[in-house]
């Protein structure tokens, strides 16, 4: 695993006299450096795991030894590490170990994958999946515990949505849980209801922990293979590391063991769920940096704030646009956040958190100018703390210079514009589009953006990622209406943000050097 260097400052290494012998040395190529004053150079120089030298073919000779590896690219490309800054690795592991719902293109089809699965599953056993997304269905409608009691009614089935924030049960496992026509939402939830006034089956937010907790916990051993084989599907699409955008503490420890036995490649940027007993535990021990050679570090608690907008959890200033008796759900009580956003700030841990509705990210940008108001510099462990907006999806215009003003990092999914462009003019309105995932606004305003793909929400792959970017438009190259296509970000700034500025959210960027190494 190599790790990140700014190519200027490497540069100059190669012009100090006395440098040793790379194990590596790789020329002829078209190496992309994300460093605006070189942003191309044709070699690049490898010792002890680190890039000591990106330059030209002629001064990288000055780090070639007798035993020295030396590979002629051909002309082929080089690109600095990708990083997803927005991840959750067991999750992407889970998916792969459980029913997998993605790309179903119709609600039949997803039963029949469902019922296929039961076929599988023991007598009275759960069946669970995660995946499903009705865009693409006719019509576009959530799924009901009564299509899922039509090829399961013998035993409980929970299907959770492809965003993670909503899911539809069947009878069987609405009953397990107790859930009625009486039932009354929880905190931060939803349970939609049929004309009838009874439960159809849909569960937004925090109301699907009313099922889930009935749902049998994974044993320890699979909770680490969903770890393994995350880590290991990401090292081979070509991400070197992911942001885990939260988990609890027992997931650190699990982590560190893995780490220990050899059976994580990846490097990992950790945060924990909050507030929680994580993330006082987090508060409690400080920031660990820079684990295992380099590969792990915790410093980082994720929020939620609100839900998402598929969903139509998240929240909004005014009404949806299809359902005008909804503005979405605050999943986390704002008063719940204020004492661990100040004691964040002492203890020198970093905040991200989830805001995609205008409302969410109005009030998100207020608690944060708060916290920063309430803790001075001088009270603070780092003066810079890089605290982050997951998602950032639907901003209000008058909100986006705020980002600038308050050094809050944009944290965004490309993935996400190409898909919710098939519901998102339908949740909102054509009015509310221009704030909507704004990329270029922001950059203009002198922001970076560390971009991510909120696996298993998205695939996860590189590619596309960089694709909806630049392009847009989703995979088959449709755009629609009002989808402000000036929004895209070039080459060069889909590069940065899946390396630099990626580093840069996870204080790992480097700084100036000298001709020692």
């Amino acid at each position: 695993m190599l790790r990140r260097a700014a190519p200027a400052v490497l540069a100059l290494l190669a012009a100090c006299a006395g440098v040793e012998p790379a194990d590596l040395v790789l020329r002829n190529g078209i190496v992309h450096t994300a460093d605006s004053t070189r942003p191309t150079a044709e070699a690049v120089a490898v010792r002890a795991g680190r890039i000591v030298f990106v330059g030209s073919d002629a001064d990288v000779a000055a780090y070639e030894g007798p035993a020295t590896r030396v590979v002629d690219l051909a002309g082929r490309t080089v690109l600095p590490g990708l990083v997803d800054a927005h991840y959750h690795l067991s999750g992407v592991g889970g998916r792969e170990l459980r029913l997998n719902l993605e790309g179903t293109q119709s609600l039949q089809e997803m039963l029949d994958r469902v019922a296929a699965r039961a076929r599988e599953v023991p007598a009275g056993e759960w069946v669970t999946g995660r995946g499903w997304i009705e865009t693409p269905w006719s019509p576009r409608a959530f799924p009901t515990r009564q299509d899922l009691d039509r090829v399961v009614p013998d035993r409980p089935v929970y299907l959770t949505r492809a965003d993670g924030h909503a899911g539809v049960a069947n009878t069987a496992a609405l009953r397990l849980a107790g859930i009625t026509r009486t039932t009354a939402d929880p905190p931060g939830g939803a349970i939609l209801k049929d004309a009838a006034g009874e439960p159809n089956g849909m569960l937004i937010d925090r109301a699907q922990g009313l099922v889930t907790r009935h749902v049998p916990e994974p044993t320890e051993a699979w909770r680490e293979q969903a770890i393994v084989v995350g880590a290991d599907r990401s090292v081979q699409l070509g991400w070197t590391q992911i942001h885990d955008a939260g988990g609890s503490w027992e997931e650190v420890a699990r982590m560190r063991k893995l780490y220990g036995e050899g059976k994580i490649k990846l490097r990992i940027y950790k945060a924990v769920n909050g507030p929680s007993a994580s993330a006082d535990s987090l508060l409690a021990a400080g920031p660990s940096i820079n684990e295992f050679d380099g590969r792990f570090t915790v410093r980082t608690i994720k929020a939620v704030f609100d839900g998402a907008l598929g969903s139509r959890g998240a929240l909004l200033l005014k009404p949806y646009s299809d359902a005008p008796n909804i503005i979405g759900l605050p999943v986390t009580a704002p008063e719940d956040l204020p004492p661990m956003f100040e004691q964040a700030l002492r203890r020198g841990i970093q905040i991200e958190a989830h805001a995609i509705g205008d409302s969410a990210n109005r009030s998100l940008l207020n608690l944060f100018e708060a916290a920063f108001r309430a803790v001075p510099d001088s009270a603070r462990a780092i003066a810079e703390p890089r605290w982050r907006n997951e998602h950032t999806q639907i901003v209000d215009l008058a909100d986006l210079p705020r980002f600038k003003q308050l050094g809050v990092i944009p944290s965004m999914q490309p993935s996400h514009a190409i898909g919710d462009l098939h519901f998102a003019p339908d949740r909102l309105g054509q009015g509310r589009l221009a704030g909507a995932y704004a990329w270029q606004a922001l950059l203009r305003d002198g922001n970076i953006i560390a971009a991510g793909s909120d696996a298993p929400v998205e695939r996860g792959e590189p590619m596309i990622e960089f694709y909806a970017a630049v392009a847009r438009k989703d995979l088959k190259g449709f755009s629609g209406e009002g989808w402000n296509p000036e929004q895209a970000m070039t080459r060069e700034q889909a590069l940065k943000s899946f390396t630099l500025w990626a580093a840069i959210a996870a204080f790992e960027e480097i700084g100036r050097a000298s001709c020692r190494e």
